[in-house]
C-alpha cells in the first residue's frame, strides 16, 4: 500500500493507473504515426504534438478516475458503458478547446478518431488481463490474532478486494469455534507462522489481559514479520477509524499528530477564507438565481437559518437556501432528512441534488464559524442524542466544521444511528490526518460527487 496526500492507495491500482496512462498515450501516438505518415515528427516536435496528446490523455485518465474505474475493477457490462463515456470525454475536450479558440492545442481529426478507437479497445483489453492476473499475483499473507468484529470486517474486505495484495490466512483464538478459518489456539502462534509464513500478524483480541503472547510477538517482530493492531489495519483499508474496540490510549498515544495543530489550523483558516471569497464572487449570479427560484416557487423565507454545533461545542447559526416547505419541523422537531422526504419542495430536490442549497455556507466560512473542509455540523438536539449513544462523538468538535468533508465524499447521506457512527469514523480519520493535502483531495472529490449527483437526499 502506498500513502499519498494522507490517503492509502493500493500499489496494484497505482500500477494499473500508470500503465493505462502509458497505454492511452501510445494509442494516440500510434494513430498519429499512422495518419501523418508524411512527417509525424514535425507535428510532434514543431507543432506541440506531444503536449496536445498529453492534454487528451490526462482528460481520459481523469474521466476514468471520476467514473470509479480504479475502485471498481470488475469486468462487466457497466465497464463497457463507462469506457464509452471515458472515450467520449476525449472528443468533449477537443470540442471545448476548439470552442475557446485554441486550435494549437487540438489533435487533428483523423489521429483523434483512430486514437480513441484504439484507446477503447486497449482499455477493455487491459482491464480483462488485469482481472485475470490479479488473483495470480503474489500477495502478503495475514494471520489474525483474535476474531473480533473488526478482524471479521478486515478479512471480508480483503477477500472482496484482491487488488489490495493482502490475503487473510485465518485467525487464532482460544475459543471452541468450529469456524473453518480458525487456525488454532493463541499458544499455537509460532507453529502456525512456521507453517504458513505470513508477512503480517494483525492483533485483534477483544480481551488482551493474560491473552497476548508478548514474548512470541516480540520474537516474530524481530524476525522481520510485521505486527500491527487491527484498528491500524482497519484504518489503512477503510480510510476511517474503527470505533469498535478503540481504546482512548490508542488515540492519546497515537504516533500520528492527532487533533489540531496551531500552524495547520491557521493555514486552513487562511485558504478557507480565500476560497470562500473567490467562490462567493464567482457564484453570486447562481446564488441570485437560486434565491429567486426559492422565493417564487414556495411560500416562506429564502434562507434557512439553523443552530448547529461547531468547534468546542459552540452553537452558531448556519445558512442554507431553503429546500423544504415552510415550517417543515413544527410538529416533528429536529429530525434527519430521509430519502424522498415529502417535506422537500420540487425546486429544493434539485438544489440538494446539485448541492446548491449549501452555497450560503460560504458566509459562515467568512464569519469564521466554519471551514471549507471539516466534519459536517449537526443540530444541537441531534448531537446530544448521538453523544449519548456513540463513543468518541464529542471529539469530532475539536476542529471547525466544514461545508464538505471526508465523510461526505466517502459515505452516503446519513439518516440513521449506524450512518452517524460510520461518518464519525471518517471524521476521526480526517481529524487524525488533517493537512492541506487531504483537504485538496476532499475538494477534488467533492467536485466529483457534485458532478455525478451522488449522495443527495
Amino acid at each position: 500500500m502506498l500513502r499519498l496526500f494522507r490517503v492509502y492507495i493500493s500499489t496494484r491500482v497505482a500500477a494499473l493507473l500508470a500503465s493505462e496512462f502509458i497505454l492511452i498515450y501510445a494509442c494516440y501516438l500510434a494513430a498519429t504515426f499512422f495518419w501523418l505518415r508524411a512527417d509525424p515528427s514535425a507535428f510532434l516536435g514543431d507543432e506541440n504534438g506531444w503536449q496536445r496528446i498529453l492534454i487528451v490523455v490526462c482528460c481520459l485518465v481523469l474521466a476514468t478516475y471520476f467514473l470509479d474505474l480504479y475502485s471498481n475493477l470488475r469486468f462487466s457490462r457497466e465497464l463497457l458503458q463507462k469506457v464509452v463515456v471515458v472515450v467520449a470525454t476525449a472528443f468533449l475536450t477537443e470540442a471545448i478547446l476548439s470552442y475557446v479558440k485554441l486550435p494549437q492545442w487540438v489533435v487533428p481529426a483523423r489521429p483523434m478518431i483512430l486514437g480513441s478507437a484504439l484507446t477503447f479497445s486497449a482499455l477493455i483489453a487491459s482491464r480483462f488481463i488485469f482481472v485475470l492476473l490479479l488473483r495470480k499475483m503474489p500477495t502478503e499473507g495475514i494471520v489474525f490474532l483474535g476474531n473480533s468484529c473488526v478482524v471479521q470486517q478486515i478479512a471480508s474486505h480483503l477477500e472482496a478486494h484482491p487488488e489490495m495484495g493482502l490475503t487473510p490466512l485465518g485467525f487464532l483464538d482460544d475459543s471452541n469455534s468450529t469456524n473453518a478459518n480458525r487456525l488454532g489456539a493463541i499458544s499455537d502462534l509460532r507453529a502456525v507462522v512456521e507453517r504458513l509464513h505470513p508477512k503480517r500478524i494483525v492483533v485483534g483480541l477483544e480481551e488482551r489481559r493474560a491473552n497476548l503472547p508478548v514474548t512470541q510477538l516480540l520474537d516474530l517482530r524481530l524476525a522481520g514479520i510485521r505486527i500491527e493492531e487491527a484498528v491500524s489495519t482497519y484504518e489503512m483499508l477503510f480510510e476511517r477509524m474503527s470505533t469498535h474496540g478503540l481504546r482512548p490510549s490508542q488515540l492519546i498515544f497515537s504516533s500520528n499528530e492527532l487533533g489540531w495543530n496551531r500552524s495547520c489550523v491557521r493555514l486552513q483558516s487562511a485558504y478557507s477564507t480565500a476560497i470562500a471569497v473567490v467562490v462567493a464572487l464567482a457564484a453570486s449570479p447562481v446564488m441570485l438565481l437560486v434565491a429567486t427560484l426559492v422565493k417564487l416557487t414556495s411560500p416562506g423565507p429564502t434562507f434557512l437559518r439553523q443552530h448547529r454545533v461547531g468547534k468546542n461545542n459552540r452553537v452558531f447559526t448556519l445558512y442554507k437556501f431553503r429546500s423544504m416547505v415552510r415550517d417543515a419541523e413544527v410538529r416533528s422537531g429536529a429530525v434527519w432528512a430521509t430519502r424522498n422526504d415529502p417535506r422537500v419542495t420540487p425546486v429544493g430536490r434539485w438544489l440538494r441534488r446539485l448541492r446548491l442549497d449549501e452555497l450560503p455556507q460560504l458566509f459562515n466560512v467568512l464569519k469564521g464559524d466554519m471551514s471549507i473542509v471539516g466534519p459536517r455540523p449537526e443540530r444541537p438536539e441531534i448531537v446530544a442524542q448521538l453523544e449519548e449513544q456513540i463513543p468518541y462523538y464529542r471529539q469530532r468538535h475539536c476542529i471547525k466544521p466544514g461545508i464538505t468533508g471526508w465523510a461526505q465524499i466517502k459515505h452516503k447521506y446519513g439518516d440513521s444511528m449506524e450512518d452517524s457512527r460510520m461518518k464519525l469514523e471518517y471524521d476521526l480519520y480526517y481529524i487524525k490526518n488533517l493537512a492541506p493535502a487531504l483537504d485538496a483531495v476532499i475538494v477534488f472529490h467533492t467536485a466529483k460527487v457534485m458532478l455525478l449527483s451522488r449522495g443527495a437526499q
